[in-house]
């Protein structure tokens, strides 16, 4: 690792107490619910990595905080297996272990911290395969408990729970376009053409592994066709997400060296399905 490049980035390293006092002065405060994306490089060389982080967001939301990650599931069988050779279709079903919350990995493709929170003591994660979120502190059970197999985005969703309990979003030098919350927008959002997907995962039940079909948004690909709107190289959340600032929702500020950005989440939400109905509603 180059650490001369994140030092001179983040004029020296950002230790655990810069960090809470930077996230104090953008406006997190003790007792928040917070669901938080992490670009860390963005920040600078932080001393201790993901676990100074962690460490610090919890020295600032206190006792009675909470903080919240998405996860997934790292090693999930890929969509696409149902289209493969049938002999190789059967060796997936055969062997392909079950989803736990416990010992399945977050997607690497969310960063370090997912996996981090995911693991630290006292961590809820929630049962759902493709889009588990884990969470640590006073909301944690509450907010992960019985995650909608179907429509995993959407109502009761840890996601909408997030926004009923006043909760906030953390964009911690990470890009708006990774802002997961939309998600819960576009399967609320009344606009026509919504795209849906289906897919099987293994799951542990009591113990015994079996085979579910699940149902939701197309969350990876978009669950709308957003190019009428958005430019060919333009994500349609990034764009979602600076008209957002823009109309003088969230505040930002500097977090070590990361341009970072505070949302309350149900103005994202909000924003997000009046933003898809008017753009999309034909």
């Amino acid at each position: 690792m180059d650490t001369s490049a994140l030092l001179g980035r983040s004029n020296g390293p950002v230790t655990r107490s810069r960090l809470a006092r930077d996230l104090d002065a953008l406006g997190l405060r003790s007792g928040d619910t917070v669901m938080f994306h992490t670009r860390l490089s963005a920040i600078g060389y932080v001393a201790g990595g993901p676990t100074t982080v962690i460490h610090a967001l919890l020295d600032v939301v206190g006792p009675r905080g909470t903080l919240m990650v998405t996860c997934g599931w790292n090693d999930a069988p890929p969509y696409e297996f149902l289209t493969w050779p049938r002999q190789w279709q059967e060796r997936i079903r055969a062997e392909h272990p079950a989803f736990h919350p416990d010992l399945s990995e977050a997607d690497h493709a969310n960063g370090r911290l997912p996996e981090a929170l995911r693991r630290w003591p006292g961590a809820v994660r929630s049962r759902h395969p493709d889009a588990s979120f884990a969470a640590v502190g006073l909301r944690a059970e509450e907010l992960m408990s019985d995650h909608p197999w179907d429509g995993p985005h959407g109502p009761d969703s840890p996601l909408a729970r997030l926004a009923e309990v006043g909760g906030r979003v953390l964009m911690l030098g990470a890009p708006l376009d990774t802002l997961t919350l939309l998600h819960h927008a576009e399967a609320l959002a009344d606009a026509p053409n919504k795209i849906f997907v289906s897919y099987e995962m293994p799951i542990d039940v009591d113990g015994e592994r079996m085979w579910r079909r699940f149902s939701d948004i197309d969350s990876e690909n978009g669950a709308f066709d957003y190019s009428p709107v958005v430019g060919a190289d333009e994500d349609a959340f990034g764009v979602i997400g600076e008209e957002l600032l823009a109309a003088g929702f969230g505040r930002t500020g500097q977090v070590g060296a990361a341009r970072s950005h505070l949302f309350e989440a149900a103005d994202v939400v909000d924003f997000g399905v009046r933003w898809i109905e008017e753009k999309l509603g034909g």
